[in-house]
């Protein structure tokens, strides 16, 4: 049951006003003066104040004043028989939720109560839900243990700590570029501020234009309306320019006058508007090359990496893999519904002498089909693509040439149960372990040994 506290010291409007809030659900404490009131919110806190402005003792928005410092989220409706417009801008500026004229409709406080209480609301799940966000994006739930990504770890943290203003993510595509971006903002002053993203290279250099700097009416065929761009919506925050080695030469112009200037124009605008907004880009290409090319200005680069973040490829920190597996493991079991083992050692050989041109995305869909379509139990060699079984490992090509005139003229079942034997010398008889080696089920193996007489 939500608490009402009623502030006022007219008697008739508390017991009125308290009893058409007892009829309407709501539990009510009533004070006479602001001692009163402010001594019994500390003691017995409410969930939202109806407050006079006139009161004996103490001017109301000195009251409100004292009450956000005790809870900043508490919403206040003010009311009183003054009407004067300066008074009503002061209390909304010092936090209050509404205000009321006397005499009022009980009716009208009643709907805005109930407004006040669904704003409140709604203002908790969004802190809520940011909240996780960023718990689900902190450098702190990132998956390595590697030199490169410790450092890397290291880096974000710093950074994010700073005010740095315009940062640079460089690696190839599926790194988790955007992850770091996240991770960035999320431990920065700016947390709670919006971080807006785009594609450069999902649109077209004219509609890219429009959605980073928005527009006026009228400045193309289709602008029926003023639109903001990412620009004003991120500000305070976080824009992230994924794929930014894909914007053309006359945007990068623009992109560049809002670093140097931290200013900017709607298209089809004639002001120019500040901004205080990080700028975070990322690409997959050497952008050194390209301005070689032609095709990304030499300024603009050196204005972009002042703080510049190398992500290393997965297939140079290969003892990253079982931890990354079995995170996904972990995460797509709970998605499915699924109970799936960890990855034993065969998988796990295959993992890291496989090149990985995806990298950790490739990785986590290879994982997700896995657990999705094929896994009971355990994740199976056979459930893998054939490029990770046959085709890109590092060492497959030596084991095959060095190992075939060894194994010749021997048939099928005798190679296969030398290498059953094989195995489970090296595990010591462990079946469970054995069989994840081997990339086949526990029963499966059982059968063979019996069979083989192994």
């Amino acid at each position: 049951m939500k608490k009402i506290m009623i502030v006022d010291d007219e008697k008739a409007i508390r017991w009125s006003l308290g009893e058409a809030l007892k009829n309407a659900g709501y539990e009510t404490r009533e004070s006479e003066n602001a001692k009163e009131a402010l001594e019994t919110f500390i003691i017995d806190p409410a969930d939202l104040v109806i407050l006079d402005l006139k009161l004996p003792d103490l001017n109301g928005l000195e009251v409100l004043r004292k009450l956000k410092k005790i809870d900043e989220t508490i919403p206040v409706i003010m009311m009183t028989a003054y009407g004067q417009i300066e008074t009503a801008v002061e209390a909304i500026r010092c936090g209050a939720y509404d205000f009321i004229l006397k005499p009022f409709q009980l009716e009208k406080m009643m709907i805005t109560i109930k407004n006040a209480f669904e704003k409140s609301k709604l203002k908790d799940e969004l802190n809520g839900i940011r909240k996780k966000n960023r718990e689900s994006h902190n450098f702190k739930n990132f998956i390595g243990k590697s030199d490169l990504m410790l450092k890397v770890f290291e880096r974000v943290k710093k950074i994010g700590a700073s005010k740095a203003s315009t940062i640079l993510i460089q690696g190839e595509s599926g790194t988790g570029k955007e992850l770091v971006a996240r991770a960035i903002h999320d431990s920065s002053a700016g947390k709670d501020c919006a971080f807006m993203e785009i594609n450069c290279a999902a649109l077209p250099e004219t509609l890219l234009e429009s959605e980073l700097f928005g527009h006026e009416r009228g400045a193309f065929t289709d602008a029926k309306y003023r639109k903001k761009g990412l620009f004003e919506l991120a500000e305070g925050g976080t824009i992230f320019l994924d794929e930014i080695g894909e914007m053309g030469i006359t945007l990068q112009s623009r992109l560049l006058r809002v670093i140097e200037n931290k200013t900017f124009r709607r298209v089809g605008g004639v002001k120019d508007l500040t901004v205080n907004t990080r700028i975070i880009s990322a690409t997959n290409r050497d952008l050194k090359q390209e301005i070689n090319k032609g095709n990304f200005r030499n300024d603009l680069y050196y204005r972009l990496q002042v703080i510049p973040i190398l992500l290393p490829p997965l297939r140079d920190r290969p003892e990253d893999i079982p931890l990354l597996a079995n995170h996904f493991i972990s995460i797509f079991n709970k998605e499915f519904k699924k109970n799936i083992e960890p990855i034993g050692n065969g998988i796990t050989k295959l993992f890291q002498n496989y090149l990985w041109p995806g990298n950790v995305r490739e990785l986590k869909n290879i994982i997700e089909r896995a657990v999705l379509l094929d896994a009971e139990s355990e994740i199976m060699i056979e459930y893998l693509p054939l490029e990770i079984k046959n085709g890109s490992s590092k060492e497959v090509g030596d084991k095959n040439s060095m190992n075939i005139d060894q194994l010749y003229p021997l048939s099928l079942k005798e190679m296969e149960k030398l290498l059953i034997t094989k195995t489970l010398e090296k595990t010591n008889g462990n079946k469970s372990e054995s069989s994840r080696i081997l990339g086949i089920s526990r029963q499966t193996l059982r059968d063979k040994v019996k069979s083989y007489n192994v």
